[in-house]
């Protein structure tokens, strides 16, 4: 059973950053592509970042191109999402998700097995 445990989350000013983290245990972390989605009240989950599973290639939301990175430290059983010039249309729960079997990119929620219970993002104006 494969547990994922985000943190980093908080209240930020517009313009501003944060990093996300999400800790992975109980499996074998390098064999996963990861993702990041969030889900801001009242909206469908959306897909924000996905990453394969030896942090080689990267796929974005439209709407986070160029302000987010996503990232992984296979070693220390982690994936990252670094969050820059942030907006108040970027509140939302941030989840991390895993997905264990494949060697591509995946953006569906659909397509991963395994969440984190999230963590709260709120960009104020």
């Amino acid at each position: 059973q494969v547990q994922l445990v985000e943190s980093g989350g908080g209240l930020v000013q517009a313009g501003g950053s944060l990093r996300l983290s999400c800790a992975a245990s109980g499996g074998t972390f390098s064999s996963y592509a990861m993702g990041w989605f969030r889900q801001a009240p009242g909206k469908d989950r959306e897909f924000v970042a996905t990453i394969t599973r030896d942090g080689g290639n990267t796929r974005y939301g439209d709407s986070v191109k160029g302000r987010f990175t996503i990232s992984r430290d296979n070693a220390k059983n982690t994936v990252y999402l670094e969050m820059n010039s942030l907006k108040p249309e970027d509140t939302a729960i941030y989840h991390c998700a895993a997905r264990i079997v494949g060697l591509g990119l995946y953006e569906s929620p659909y397509e991963y097995s395994y969440w984190g219970q999230g963590t709260q993002v709120t960009v104020s104006s």
